[in-house]
């Protein structure tokens, strides 16, 4: 294990100890963060980003998902949201929802969960990731949770046991994260490939 896993598994003992809702991926990265604050310091916070990932269409295919019901293992999601621990030597990704390992190297996660864009169907082309430092994240992100409620006003998945995260400045601005559009003032958006220069992974 390098020292860096050692590091972040100390942080974050294992899935079973985190606070996890079923397709409300945002909120659980963000209590991931939360947890991050209250147990570590501010430099070890400052070591994670919050990854959101869709493209223009709101169609990302992503493999090894529990949430799958294909042999594949392939689930279409509108968007998916992962954290990142970042330091040297290795980037490790938490996400609850893969069937990979907790955490697990970014390089393996893109090789398995991502894949390459060429393979892709047109419509689930052009993936893109907003990175956003988790500080942030933890101090701007806000859901009233309204995008998980249908036109007949019922739930499309059962909310989070808590009450709805908000920020000083907003009660609901989880579309403003979900957008790729750049001109959002979240962190950075970057391509598949910008995505994986910046973490120094190479497939």
């Amino acid at each position: 294990m390098t020292m860096s896993a050692e590091k972040a598994t100390e942080v974050i003992h294992g899935p079973d100890t985190c606070t996890y809702t079923p397709c409300y991926c945002e909120e659980n990265v963000w209590k991931l963060c939360e947890r991050i604050q209250q147990r570590c310091s501010e430099a070890e916070l400052s070591k994670c980003s919050c990854v959101f990932i869709s493209n223009n269409e709101r169609k990302i295919p992503l493999w090894h998902q529990k949430a799958s019901k294909s042999a594949d293992r392939c689930v279409i999601w509108d968007y998916h949201v992962i954290l990142l621990y970042h330091d040297t030597p290795v980037t490790l990704v938490y996400d609850l929802d893969t069937e990979l390992s907790f955490p697990c190297p970014l390089k393996e996660y893109a090789a398995a969960c991502i894949g390459s864009e060429s393979t892709f169907k047109q419509e689930y082309k052009r993936l893109m990731f907003r990175v956003v430092p988790a500080q942030d994240y933890l101090t701007t992100f806000a859901s009233d949770r309204s995008h998980m409620i249908s036109t007949k006003g019922e739930w499309l998945s059962p909310p989070p046991d808590y009450p709805p995260i908000k920020s000083t400045g907003s009660s609901n601005n989880i579309d403003e994260f979900i957008s790729m559009d750049s001109s959002t003032n979240h962190g950075m958006v970057l391509t598949l490939q910008q995505f994986l220069n910046k973490f120094q992974v190479y497939l």
